[in-house]
Order: structure tokens, then C-alpha cells, then sequence
């Protein structure tokens, strides 16, 4: 049988449902219901504040939103539901595709959709038609449209579903049993958890509560941060959604309504981290293909026939390719192929192993939860419907108002033996079957005493549930810090830190954000100190070790020295004859029996990185061999840094690397460096003997202030805008990079509304009517008038160590947005049009557009705005009056986007790609500047790119200096 991922029909399993949908949600199609108009306000950030007059007109909303500010975002996550990424990345998104084909999450998404209750369906199916109001329009202010040669789809009601599945498909780490497999079966089933600890695939999260009494309102906080892959755009979203029935700040998952895992109704702020827990399967499979083609499977009862299609993957410059899907009664099998000969029972070398998940079995993604999250009023609220949740298993925080807390595992964790949270065990022995029902989820009460609660992914509350967890250093070190006598200092290893509590205000909780003391650092420093026979530099090296106060600070080179020591280990570790068996050659890594998808589970060096502090502790090796083992890593560094210069500082080296679509859609250089490691509060997690580079860290930073929303605190890696170029893309990096959450604006009256949305249902479409256009029955698709990187360029040139700059025209309709934003930022007020509106930007733009002797530019980087550049000559415009205009001479100004600053140099590269365009005319003898006198920025700039400067004028907005560029001074004909 073959069949397209979008024909595949959900009652192919055999345990479906064939109710014909009988609860009347036969169409979600946009425009079929009347959910009533809504309001888009925004604070200075960008961010999102929306209200409707009805729960399902917000959900709308809410998905309109999502779409215009992450539209890019939103089609890459529902082409990853569906396995498609490739026919628009490449062969590189084939693997993941693969996998979610195998994996049947689109099919699993439809089934989970099909069992909600039915207000839920229709909530969901409101948050769906916003999407698909606005992902055209969302799609033509993206350049990565255009870029990968994609048009934006239609999302599906149960779209959301799959895209909170395959986000969450791999929390739970199944691939780690994959590691312990061959562990077991290369070391000894005695080591299968000798590197147990919290692995690459898995991810970890701070938060902690303190009661009223450690607070300086008597009122609780909730505080944290989520440690995840870091993603460009961001994996959450701030936002605030109100209505009648709620108001609720939080963080939203782009593409999925509500807020689920951190929010603040105003009367219960809640957050969670990763409990750890094992709740996903891996079996091996017996496999054989009948005489007809299709596939048998052994199970306890015999051979029995089981589902199996083929789908095609199309790959975007490559050929395409088919996969087969085949599903057991255990689950889809995701690794392995089915072969043989249908005459015969023998199975395969390579192993076939399915994957049983709670959602594929149970037809739960707890989505009924999330409705009743924002409906939330106390404590006893919140923890009646986290009764209800399923995917993924959290530890839970929250507190109310009237000071009640609570600290819970939610989630469903099934019944079976202990034996399938370890390995990969045999489907046909009816002994590792799943039991009824699930396990009991463990609660606490907050100790009283001490007024403190902590959940860092330690084996602690969620234990019974899971195998491997976090080591306890983070848990231990928040603690350390919250218990903190008042005016005393939390301990370090070599010296001490100030800290400001208790008791706490929500501003205070930055400390605990922000701390970078690395504890695991601390048996490899005492193998350093007792290192035999040390030649004089490397004792030099052990004693500046031993000095440093063990904190992953950005500014400092013992943290790197430090790193370059551990790497160091980590390699010789990796040598040792010990480990031999899964190393080198021999490193499952390299095993084709598993798919691509896996290697970061099953790669042996950052194994032993994450592992090294157990490893080193552990009578894995002979204590002498492990202390002449860091004796000659030490010598090793202390000869590297002997013959060249010192280390550099940690945050120059420690940068972002995150994860996107298309890769190396930014350079390098762009993402800032940070303080922190793995085992800090601070969980900016390199990987150490592979690189210095984190992709894993704090995905947000919330701070909860029960006593007053509009205290409360937060903050994200990049900003609330998915759309490069806008002023809101990366206007939190330096607060996110600096530990500086900002402000939870609360008031209506401090916020600017930029959206008003009426709607008005005829019988066959929905009309979208807003203050600022017409009706809108349609959205037109991307055109090169308003997606700028579509547009004919005036002069394209390659920057070295930039990237490529194109000048195209400003299409003052589509751009007035976009430069509105840049115009009005503190930063740009020498610019003059601070106050402007919108319209008056777009208005002052026609002007300019229809003049012979001026000219404005979108300066686009490697496709992306970048900068604001206008050319005019002086003999027509006012500035003309203020100098003896010469022949030749012709004018500019220069507005840099928002992301200046974040690539050095990167002003000075845009100005080489402008005054090359200006001279590529031989007509043009010499460049004209008159930035405001005040700005000294900019006249020191003019100077060091070769300008002279000439003197003040007086015009009606400003006291300007000009300053000139001859072409003879740059060595032009």
C-alpha cells in the first residue's frame, strides 16, 4: 500500500475510533465561525498583548498573532510534523523526516484531536483559523520564504497537536537506551549506567518558590528558567491573553494556543521543569516479509500481520526517498528495516525496533488541560487540571494570591516493568507488555521551614519515575543561595559572593539567574592538586587553578583554562584501554544499525564529558591512572599556553550557537558569549572534548510576583519578533546575554495598540476588517513588492567576513511597518521622526519616492534588512544651502538597524557596500554627511572610514556637522 502523509487516513490503526466524528467539528475551516473581533496591543518590546470578548475570539487572536510575528517558525514546525522539512531544507532534514514518517506523528496528532472534549476542539480549531488568517501575510514579511523557495501552507485543526508532539517527541530521551545497549553489550550489563547522568537529548530546567515568608511583600515568587535548545526564533513567545473570562501573562509555544508551561493568571502563577521521567519504550522486533509483500511481526501469541505503507520524502536537490512505515501492536518501528525471505523465520542482522509512546497508545496529549491553565484562580485550580495532563511529565511549582502552594508531578508515566526504562527489551515476551492505567505521580508540601522549593531535574520528587537525572549541584547551589542569611554572602570554593537576600523581591531573583558556580568542577581539581611529578609550568597551571573561585564567569580566562583542562581529560578518558570498547572506531556513534537522528545519543566523547566528574570518582579506572591522567592533561595545557598567549576570556569563546531552519542563515560572530556551564545555575551547556559553543541554556527567564503582576519579570534570548529585521528581532539579546530580564507591563494604559480586528461572517467567507486597511477577504502571496529580498537590487556586494549586502528600493506601502519601527527607537532619535506615526513614515517615504533627486534603499544582509540607506543631491535639498555645493558631490544618510552592535565591525562593512555603490558611478567625485553634531558615535565612525570633517550648520531639526569623502581619498579614478 502506498499513500502521501496527507491522504494517510487516521482509522488505519487497528484501535481507532470509527465514530465518523459524530460531535459535530466535521469543518475547522477559517471563516466558518463568528469568534467575534479582537485588539493587538504591544509594549516597547514588541510584545504582544491581546484582548478579545470571548475565549474563542482570543484563541484567534492568539493564532493570528503567532502567524504574523513567527510565521517562518510556524510552517517549519508543521512541515516537521509531517516529515517534509527536506523539500525545502534538503538532504541534511531528511533524517528527522524519516523519523517523524516512522514515528506516525501527523497520525498520532489527528488521533489525539479526534478524542478532545469538544470546547476544547473548538478552541483549537479558533487558534487554527488565526494561523491561517494571517501565515500570508506573516509569510510576506519573512525573508526565509523566499529564501527556501516556500509558500506558506494550511494548517489543519489538529496541526497544533502534532506540533507540541514532535517538540516534546524526544524529552523523555528514548534514544539514551539505545546508548545503554551497547554499553551492556560491549562493557558488561554491570556498566549500562556507568555514564548515567543528564544526557545531550535530554533537557533540564531551574525553578524554585519562595513563600511569603522570604519575600519582602509576604506575598509569593515563582522563578526560573527552561533549559533547552536554544532556537532562532525562540521556542517561546512572551504574551498576554485577555478576555472576560481571564487575563494571563506567560509563555506561549509558537503554534500551540494557551500557555502551558509558565504563566500568571493575576490569582496563580504557575512554571515546571522536566521531571526526568522514562514513560517512552523502545522493543526489539522480530520482523519477516510475507509472500504478498506485507509484514509479519512475532509476538506472544505468534506471528501476526501489522500495518505497513510506503510514503515518499521529496528532497529539495537531491532524488526522492521512500520510506516504509511499519507498525507492531507494540508501536511504529523506528529503527531497522524489514528484509528476509518470506520462507524463512530468520531475522536480520541489524536490529528492528519499534516505539511506543503514552500519546500513540492512549490518544492523549493532555491538550484539555490547557484551556482550564488559563481559567486558573488558585492553587486548588490549577492542581485539578494538571490532573489532566499527559505529554511531557513536568515537575510543577505554583503558588496563589492567598499564599497556597503546591509542588507536583503531571503527567502520564505508564505501568510496566522496570526492565523497559533501562533497555531495549523483546517484543514478543508478553512480560514487558504496559499495564492499565499509570504510575502514581508523586507530590510534597513546600517545607515551611524554610519557606523554599527547588526543582532542578535532581533525583528528587520525580525519582520513583525515571533512570537518569541531573546531577544535584544546581538544585543544591539555588538552595545554597535562597538560604542565604540576610547581608551574608553565598560560599564559593575559594571566596565568597555578596548576595541581597532573604527576603527576596522579585528583582532580587537575578542573583539566583545568574550564578556560575561550577561545584562539578571539583574532583578534577583534586586529582590536579595531588597530580604527581609536575613539570614548573604545569605547576603554575595547577596553582592558578586551584586559586580560581570556580565560577564560569564571561570575563574570566581561568574558567577557559579550566575548560581547556577538561577537554583535555575528556580525550585521554576516551583513550583509556578501559572505555577502548566504545571509542575510537569502536564508537556506537559510527554504527549504521541506527539512524542519523540518533549519533547524539549514541557518540561517546560528550558521554564521558557529561559523565566526567562520576567517572572520575568511580572505580572505573585505578586511582593512580586517573591522577596521571590529569597530570598529563595539565602538562599537555600548560606547554599550549607556555608557548602562545593566555587563555581567553570564557564568554568570548562560550557563545549561543542556536539552532535554525536554514543554517548559517547568520554568521558566527553574531551571537553573543555568555557566562556559565552545564552544571551551573547559569546552564549555558557546552560540550566538553567537542566545543566550547552552547546550544542548550535558558530558552526564558521568568520571575513570578504574586503580590503584584506588574513586578514580575522576564526575558528571552533574541525578542518577540520572529521577523528579521524588525525592530523586535533582537532587542532582548543583550538583556537575555547580561542576566536582565525586562518588566511584565501590565497596563493598559502603557501599551500602544497597533491591531484592531472586527470580523463580519457571510455564508461562504469571513471578512477581516481593521482600523488601519480595508476589508480583506484574501492575502496576497509573497511578491518582490513586499518581501524586499524579492526586489531588483541597485548594487549587490560581497563584504568579506560579512556576508552579501543588496540595495534594493524602499516600497513605502509595504516597508512603512518595518522603518516605523527603526525610526522610532531611542536609539535612532537623531533621525528626527521619534513621534512620527506609521502613516506619517509612509507618507514622508511617498514624498521621497516620488523626487528624481532622492532616493531610499532597504540595505539587506545575506537577504535580511539590515539598514535604512538614502542617497539625495545637495543642490536640491535643504543642506545645500549651508555649503558651496561642488560638482559631483552627492548626499547620504545612514539609519543601521536595530541588531547593530552585535557583529564588531559591522556598521564600518555596511558603509564599504554604500560608498561602493556610490562610486560605482564615475559621475560621483565626493560624499556628503551631516549627521547631528551630538552624535559622536557616528563623527568618530565618518573619521575612521576617511572622512574630513567640516563645520556645524544650523538646520530647523538639528545642529548637523558635515563631513566629505573625496573619491581621490579612497584611490579612485
Amino acid at each position: 500500500m502506498t499513500a502521501d502523509i496527507d491522504s494517510e487516513r487516521p482509522d488505519e490503526r487497528p484501535d481507532s475510533r470509527q465514530d465518523g466524528r459524530q460531535d459535530g467539528r466535521q469543518d475547522h475551516g477559517p471563516g466558518t465561525r463568528d469568534h467575534g473581533g479582537f485588539e493587538v496591543f504591544r509594549d516597547g518590546r514588541g510584545i504582544p498583548h491581546l484582548r478579545a470578548g470571548t475565549a474563542l475570539g482570543l484563541a484567534r487572536a492568539q493564532g493570528h498573532n503567532a502567524a504574523l510575528d513567527r510565521a517562518w517558525q510556524l510552517e517549519t514546525e508543521r512541515h516537521r510534523v509531517l516529515g517534509t522539512t527536506a523539500a525545502y531544507l534538503g538532504a541534511e532534514a531528511v533524517d528527522w523526516d524519516r523519523f517523524a514518517r516512522r514515528a506516525r506523528l501527523a497520525d498520532t496528532a489527528r488521533h489525539c484531536f479526534d478524542r478532545l472534549a469538544p470546547e476544547t476542539a473548538a478552541w483549537v480549531g479558533a487558534y487554527v483559523d488565526g494561523v491561517n488568517e494571517g501565515l500570508a501575510e506573516g509569510a510576506s514579511r519573512a525573508p526565509e520564504f523566499a529564501a527556501a523557495g516556500l509558500a506558506p501552507g494550511r494548517w489543519e485543526p489538529w496541526t497544533p497537536l502534532g506540533v507540541w508532539l514532535s517538540t516534546h517527541i524526544l524529552f523523555a530521551g528514548f534514544p539514551t537506551k539505545l546508548w545503554r545497549e551497547e554499553v551492556a553489550r560491549r562493557l558488561g550489563d554491570d556498566r549500562a549506567a556507568l555514564f548515567a547522568t543528564d544526557g545531550p537529548g535530554t533537557s533540564g530546567s531551574n525553578g524554585w518558590l519562595l513563600t511569603g515568608d522570604r519575600t519582602t511583600t509576604g506575598a509569593p515568587v515563582v522563578a526560573g528558567d527552561p533549559h533547552r535548545f536554544i532556537e532562532d526564533p525562540g521556542v517561546y513567545q512572551q504574551i498576554r491573553l485577555a478576555c472576560p473570562e481571564f487575563d494571563v501573562v506567560g509563555l506561549a509555544v509558537p503554534g500551540v494556543p494557551g500557555i502551558a508551561h509558565f504563566g500568571h493568571t493575576g490569582g496563580v502563577a504557575w512554571a515546571i521543569t522536566n521531571a526526568m521521567a522514562d514513560y517512552q519504550d523502545l522493543y526489539r522486533e522480530q520482523v519477516r516479509r510475507t509472500a504478498d509483500g506485507g509484514v509479519e511481526a512475532l509476538g506472544p501469541d505468534g506471528w501476526y500481520r501489522v500495518h505497513a505503507h510506503t510514503e515518499t520524502v521529496e528532497v529539495a536537490g537531491g532524488e526522492p526517498e521512500t520510506v516504509e512505515v511499519v507498525e507492531t501492536d507494540r508501536g511504529p518501528v523506528i529503527i531497522g528495516d524489514v528484509h528476509g525471505d518470506p520462507k524463512t523465520d530468520a531475522a536480520p542482522d541489524a536490529p528492528v525496533i519499534s516505539l511506543r509512546y503514552p500519546p500513540r497508545v492512549t490518544g492523549d496529549l493532555g491538550f484539555d488541560v490547557l484551556p482550564a491553565l488559563l481559567r486558573a484562580r488558585t492553587v486548588a485550580d490549577l492542581d485539578t487540571a494538571l490532573d489532566g495532563w499527559a505529554e511531557p511529565v513536568n515537575v510543577v511549582l505554583a503558588a496563589d494570591t492567598t499564599g497556597a502552594t503546591l509542588h507536583r508531578v503531571a503527567g502520564h508515566v505508564p505501568v510496566r516493568p522496570y526492565e523497559n526504562r533501562l533497555r531495549v527489551v523483546p517484543a514478543h515476551d508478553p512480560a514487558y507488555a504496559w499495564r492499565e492505567g499509570g504510575e502514581p505521580l508523586p507530590r510534597t508540601e513546600v517545607d515551611t521551614a524554610t519557606g523554599i522549593a527547588v526543582m532542578a531535574n535532581e533525583r528528587g520528587l520525580a525519582a520513583p519515575l525515571g533512570i537518569e537525572f541531573a546531577p544535584p549541584h544546581r538544585a543544591d547551589r539555588i538552595r545554597e543561595l535562597l538560604g542565604t542569611a540576610p547581608g551574608a554572602a553565598a560560599s564559593g570554593t575559594t571566596g565568597v559572593r555578596t548576595v541581597t537576600g532573604p527576603p527576596w523581591s522579585a528583582a532580587d531573583m537575578t542573583a539566583v539567574h545568574t550564578d556560575t558556580r561550577l561545584a562539578s568542577s571539583r574532583q578534577l581539581l583534586s586529582l590536579l592538586a595531588w597530580a604527581p611529578d609536575l613539570s614548573p609550568d604545569a605547576e603554575r597551571l595547577r596553582d592558578r587553578l586551584l586559586r580560581w573561585d570556580r565560577h564560569m564567569d564571561a570575563d574570566s580566562t581561568d574558567a577557559t583554562l579550566y575548560a581547556r583542562l577538561r577537554a583535555d581529560v575528556v580525550h585521554r578518558l576516551a583513550g583509556h584501554p578501559a572505555l577502548r570498547p566504545v571509542t575510537g572506531d569502536a564508537d556506537p556513534w559510527r554504527s549504521t544499525a541506527y539512524p542519523p537522528l540518533f549519533r547524539p545519543w549514541l557518540a561517546a566523547v560528550p558521554r564521558i564529558g557529561y559523565a566526567l566528574e562520576s567517572l572520575l570518582t568511580l572505580g572505573l579506572l585505578p586511582y593512580e591512572d586517573r591522577l596521571a591522567m590529569v597530570a598529563a592533561s595539565a602538562e599537555a595545557v600548560a606547554a599550549t599556553h607556555a608557548e602562545g598567549p593566555g587563555p581567553s576570556a570564557w564568554g568570548e569563546v562560550h557563545r549561543v550557537s542556536p539552532w535554525q531552519a536554514l543554517p548559517d542563515a547568520t554568521p558566527e560572530e553574531v551571537w553573543p558569549g555568555l557566562a556559565g556551564d552545564h552544571d551551573c545555575v547559569l546552564s549555558t551547556s557546552s560540550v566538553p572534548g567537542i566545543t566550547d559553543l552552547f546550544a542548550r541554556g535558558p530558552a526564558a527567564r521568568y520571575v513570578w510576583d504574586l503580590a503584584r503582576r506588574e513586578d514580575s519579570l522576564w526575558v528571552v534570548p533574541f525578542g518577540a519578533s520572529g521577523v528579521p529585521g524588525s525592530a523586535h528581532h533582537r532587542d532582548q539579546t543583550e538583556l537575555w546575554a547580561s542576566g536582565r530580564p525586562a518588566p511584565v507591563v501590565t497596563d493598559w494604559n502603557l501599551l500602544h495598540r497597533t491591531e484592531h480586528v472586527t470580523e463580519h461572517v457571510t455564508e461562504h467567507r469571513t471578512e477581516l476588517r481593521t482600523e488601519e486597511t480595508t476589508t480583506m477577504t484574501t492575502t496576497p502571496e509573497p511578491t518582490a513588492s513586499t518581501v524586499p529580498a524579492l526586489r531588483p537590487a541597485v548594487h549587490e556586494q560581497k563584504v568579506e567576513g560579512f556576508g552579501v549586502v543588496r540595495l534594493v528600493p524602499v516600497v513605502p506601502a509595504a516597508d512603512a511597518g518595518l522603518l516605523h519601527a527603526w525610526v522610532t527607537e531611542e536609539r535612532a532619535r537623531f533621525w528626527g521622526m521619534a513621534d512620527h506615526t506609521r502613516e506619517q513614515v509612509r507618507e514622508i517615504y511617498e514624498f521621497v519616492d516620488s523626487l528624481a533627486t532622492h532616493h531610499a534603499y532597504l540595505a539587506l544582509r545575506d537577504g535580511v534588512p539590515a539598514a535604512l540607506f538614502q542617497t539625495y543631491e545637495p543642490d536640491a535639498d535643504p543642506v545645500g544651502e549651508h555649503y558651496d555645493v561642488q560638482p559631483g558631490d552627492l548626499g547620504i544618510h545612514l539609519l543601521i538597524a536595530p541588531a547593530e552592535g552585535t557583529v564588531k565591525g559591522y556598521t564600518d562593512a555596511l558603509l564599504t557596500a554604500f560608498i561602493g555603490y556610490v562610486f560605482s558611478d564615475p559621475a560621483h567625485l565626493r560624499v556628503v554627511v551631516e549627521p547631528d553634531a551630538r552624535n559622536e558615535k557616528a563623527l568618530a565612525r565618518m573619521v575612521r572610514v576617511g572622512f574630513e570633517l567640516g563645520p556645524e550648520i544650523e538646520k530647523p531639526e538639528k545642529t548637523a556637522r558635515l563631513a566629505f569623502l573625496p573619491r581621490a581619498a579612497l584611490g579612485l579614478a
